[in-house]
């Protein structure tokens, strides 16, 4: 499950909301200087409803004209990232998610997606990207579930029904996501601790 930056882009209100108190000399100077950053917003948009209407080589298209305009957009980086990640290329989403974590080291987005991609070749770095993200957001109920399946494969069962427990108390639905053998364990009670090492 990847997240999608589409949902979460919210851009361009602060800066026209600081103009408000401004001269309508100030303010056509400031617009001038606004107006790289106000057009990649733009740009940026028409790229996410690209990618949401599944035109991911037009919307990778409108990402790079974003980032020419400017360098530190996080959503585009991860947009691209986004991209990458489900054409199947490692090393390119890799790549853009870092670029969008340098931007915004808390980006949980970005955050997440990382950890997803390194799960299986590198499940340290994940499980250290994952809890980053849980430092964003200690609710997030399906960073705890990947969460819990890393530890599972450590063969750490206490760490990982902790885990998936903190899933399903976030997210009731995500029961169903919970390895079975770990399923009896969701509901604390004193036989619910499975055998197996400790965090």
């Amino acid at each position: 499950m990847l997240l999608s930056g589409a949902a979460a882009v919210s851009t361009g209100v602060m800066s026209w909301a600081l103009n408000s108190a401004m001269t309508p000399e100030s303010e056509a100077a400031r617009s001038a200087v606004n107006r790289p950053v106000q057009d990649a917003d733009s740009i940026l948009q028409a790229g996410i409803l690209q990618q949401e209407n599944h035109d991911p080589e037009g919307a990778a298209r409108a990402y790079r004209r974003v980032l020419r305009l400017d360098p530190q957009n996080k959503f585009a980086w991860y947009n691209l990232g986004v991209i990458a990640h489900e054409d199947g290329r490692t090393a390119d989403a890799l790549a853009a998610y870092e670029k969008s974590l340098k931007i915004d080291p808390a980006f949980l987005s970005a955050l997440f997606n990382e950890g997803i991609l390194l799960k299986s070749s590198d499940p340290d770095r994940a499980m250290g990207l994952l809890e980053r993200a849980l430092g964003v957001n200690p609710q997030a109920a399906t960073v705890h579930l990947h969460l819990g399946e890393i530890w599972a494969m450590k063969n750490r069962d206490q760490v990982a029904a902790d885990e998936f427990r903190s899933a399903v108390a976030a997210d009731p639905s995500l029961r169903s996501e919970v390895p079975e053998s770990f399923r009896d364990f969701l509901n604390p009670s004193p036989r619910s601790s499975p055998a197996g090492s400790t965090r």
